[in-house]
């Protein structure tokens, strides 16, 4: 089976231009002594706004690793794909994030609901999971109103899972399932069940991304109690070494914090956590390579401010339209938007120092960095336009997306 690595580590690269500079960012994390692995990720949708391929991201990634000589594994991730999208990625990617939020709370058969409980009746009881002080009490009641809740999209996955096995052969791709993007964060009890679903399913899972408590919105810090997310994460992390251990699930499997960009705030909490348990990683921050292209022509000034600015007006202007898919993760307080006439009068320094992440700066404006962060599709309209003032300014904007990445991300999380 392709093993995913220790620590592995999602970029983004909505427009083709970053590989290298993201590339560069882990080189410099494993000269420091941290091996972290890099994972294109692009999702259908991203793929439908900007108008690319799926094939593009692995030939930008594979260009990259052969131009400077990587020599680590390196991973393109089918980012957020169902039955319905994945066979457009069965080509190029070799990893593979299993999107089932939609079916949680949808109602498995009552029948199925008492089979699978019967299949695991460790389940119902007192377990004691070593690194959680309590053990959970769970009645057989309580395990069958979880599988009800989760089963469906469990067997979904295993769906998803088995067609892509069958396009690729079951030794040729990593698997994550993704259970982030719903109301709901799930709590051990319910990580440990699922964990037995996608067992009993038979899907060799390596990483998976439940919902976390607080606020994951895009490009901006996390939003919520920290020392509450800690005690989840640690927990999470003890229900997958028991799970690895009674399942029989793989033993790289691993927590995948999908961040939506830029969660400094918790990730001392989860280098404690990994570090406690000798665990490993899976953190996606794509939007954030975006945002630091956009920062780089800024920084540029002369006509690469101009299309900085051109895109926030654009963006500005189709607010409802940009934000109305992401609705659940962005937090926008329009007040707090500046005008397109306020902006456009900006020196580079300003429009740098209101959309590069630094709370530190009393410039610093997260409600039009959010804005900026879900407006990527102004840029795809631009076209050509916006890829000529990437090549043209390709010294400053990779080395925002570089030194973003290894500073604000990499170091922090695995070196510090």
């Amino acid at each position: 089976m392709l093993k995913i690595s220790k620590y592995t580590f999602g970029v983004g690269d909505r427009f083709a231009h970053q590989a290298k500079a993201q590339l560069r960012a882990c080189m410099q994390a494993a000269a420091e002594g941290a091996d972290v692995v890099p994972v294109w990720n692009k999702s259908h949708r991203e793929h439908m706004t900007v108008g690319s391929k799926p094939d593009a991201v692995r030939a930008a990634a594979d260009a990259a690793v052969a131009e400077l000589g990587w020599t680590q594994p390196h991973h393109v991730d089918a980012d957020h794909i169902n039955l319905s999208t994945v066979d457009g990625f069965i080509a190029s990617s070799d990893f593979y994030t299993l999107d089932v939020a939609d079916s949680i709370g949808k109602p498995a058969a009552a029948a199925e609901v008492k089979a699978f409980v019967d299949r695991f009746p460790q389940l119902v009881g007192t377990v004691n999971i070593p690194g959680i002080a309590a053990p959970f009490e769970v009645s057989r009641e309580e395990v069958e109103a979880i599988a009800a809740k989760y089963l469906l999209a469990v067997q979904e996955a295993g769906e998803i899972y088995r067609h892509i096995e069958l396009a690729k052969g079951a030794d040729n791709f990593i698997t994550e399932v993704s259970m982030d993007e719903t109301d709901n964060p799930q709590t051990p009890p319910e990580l440990l069940v699922i964990l037995a679903a996608i067992a009993d399913q038979k899907i060799p899972i390596q990483t998976i991304a439940p919902k976390f408590t607080g606020r994951f919105n895009k490009g901006v810090d996390y939003v919520g109690d920290v020392a509450q997310f800690e005690q989840e994460f640690s927990d999470d992390l003890a229900v997958i070494a028991y799970s690895i251990q009674k399942f029989g699930l793989p033993e790289t499997l691993k927590l995948s914090v999908h961040s939506g960009s830029d969660k400094f705030s918790i990730y001392g909490p989860i280098r404690r956590c990994i570090q406690k348990f000798d665990a490993g990683l899976h953190i996606k921050t794509a939007g954030t390579n975006w945002l630091e292209e956009v920062i780089g022509l800024a920084e540029a000034d002369g006509d690469g401010l101009d299309i900085a600015k051109e895109i926030y007006a654009a963006a500005l202007a189709n607010k409802e339209a940009l934000c109305a898919p992401y609705a659940t993760v962005i937090d926008i307080d329009p007040a707090q938007l500046p005008t397109a006439e306020e902006v456009n009068g900006w020196s580079s320094q300003q429009f740098v120092s209101a959309l590069r992440h630094d709370q530190t700066n009393p410039g610093y404006n997260a409600n039009l960095r959010q804005l900026i962060h879900v407006g990527y599709k102004i840029a795809a309209q631009l076209g050509e336009r916006y890829l000529e003032m990437l090549e043209k300014y390709e010294p400053v904007v990779s080395k925002n997306v570089t030194e973003n990445l290894y500073e604000r991300h990499l170091k922090p999380l695995f070196l510090k």
